[in-house]
């Protein structure tokens, strides 16, 4: 019956959206560039002083190392498709992170630091795991294997740190002490909103901030990587319609929303949306809408690999390309190693089964399905 009901689910999900005869595939990747917990030890630290860090972000996930990276570009360059190009990760970056060492020197007011600044710190403060990871990662993209967009500028709300500053809240003030941003609890004048939201919404006051961060991020963006983002997910996908002319303006041509939410406008209403891949009415973007699921390090009820073909050949069958949703937490190991090694171990699998039973695939990132789309969209 489970099965069933998750067969129709992938069918219901590639009813409606842009169409194509080729074979399409294109790996939505998260949270690259933004620091979590930074180490083992700070880990060890924030659990020991009672903060909450068993979820799997806060267990599993930190900025990703020189081993992260290699170990992943080894993947990624070891299955090609049709036209023998290799699987590419599109990871969604950040732009900045806190700049842990002013806020706890100012301690009232938030501060940060661009993201190749974060990894000079920490080259510095872990040598043995980030020394030539930021060089490391400029060669992966170099080389088509990892290419980054826009994800915002860091993935956490600005405004509610700066209420937890203000009132000395325990949580915060040890993630700070331990140059982490895990264990966060929500701000009781903030309801609905959770730290990692950086453009979570309880009152539409909170907008001019918002749209100040969001167009800080894109220019620092392009400043790191010498290219505008055209395709833009939002943390945690919080984003209130009014800033996506804002994104566009910034060079934005697609914004990542989910296939059904309930976005909050910010005056005590929420609007439900239904989306699809594609140019929707009265909008001067396009939709991206994952169809796939991958999250092979996360108990989702089900194996990953078998699961997510599954996903794939349903959005083949309904000439929908293929858009694996998966987050970095999936693929780091500094924390614990095995927990890369599970993560890899299944992506090989999953590529190595996508050009098997579709050896006429094309792994492309999702800024380049962008053009694939909206070029035939628009003749």
């Amino acid at each position: 019956m489970r099965n069933a009901k998750r067969r129709i689910s992938d069918y219901v999900k590639n009813l409606r959206g842009w169409r194509t005869s080729r074979k399409f595939v294109a790996f939505a990747v998260d949270d690259y560039g933004t620091v979590r917990t930074a180490s083992r030890f700070a880990w060890e630290q924030l659990y020991s002083g009672g903060l909450d860090v068993s979820n799997q972000m806060d267990r599993f996930d930190a900025l990703e190392t020189r081993s992260d990276l290699a170990a992943l570009f080894e993947v990624m360059d070891s299955v090609r498709d049709a036209e023998s190009q290799p699987a590419i990760f599109t990871a969604y970056t950040l732009s900045a992170n806190p700049d842990f060492g002013e806020i706890r020197a100012d301690g009232e007011m938030y501060h940060h630091e661009d993201l190749p600044v974060t990894f000079e710190r920490l080259a510095a403060e872990q040598p043995d795991a980030y020394s030539g990871a930021w060089s490391l990662w400029r060669e992966g993209r170099e080389r088509g294997l990892i290419h980054p967009q826009f994800h915002g500028r860091e993935h956490f709300n600005i405004e509610l740190i700066e209420k937890k500053l203000a009132s000395k809240s325990p949580d915060l003030l040890l993630s700070l002490e331990n140059s982490s941003m895990a264990g966060i609890g929500p701000e009781a004048t903030m309801p609905g909103v959770a730290f990692t939201e950086a453009f979570g919404l309880h009152d539409r006051s909170s907008l001019p901030a918002h749209r100040e961060i969001l167009e800080d991020g894109l220019i620092v963006f392009e400043q790191i990587w010498g290219f505008r983002s055209e395709t833009f997910t939002p943390p945690a996908q919080k984003l209130h319609p009014s800033l996506y002319p804002l994104a566009e303006a910034g060079g934005v041509v697609a914004i990542d929303k989910p296939l059904r939410c309930s976005r909050a406008m910010g005056d005590g209403t929420s609007r439900r949306e239904i989306n699809r891949s594609g140019r929707q009415p009265g909008q001067d973007h396009v939709t991206v809408v994952r169809n796939v699921v991958f999250e092979p390090c996360k108990d989702m009820g089900f194996e990953p690999v078998s699961r997510a073909l599954e996903q794939i050949q349903a959005a083949f069958l309904w000439g929908r390309p293929a858009i694996i949703s998966s987050h970095r937490v999936n693929f780091g190991g500094h924390l614990d190693e095995t927990n890369r090694e599970r993560g890899l171990s299944a992506l090989k699998r999953l590529l190595q089964g996508i050009v098997q039973r579709w050896p006429e695939v094309e792994f492309l990132s999702v800024d380049r399905l962008v053009r694939e789309m909206d070029g035939e969209l628009s003749r």
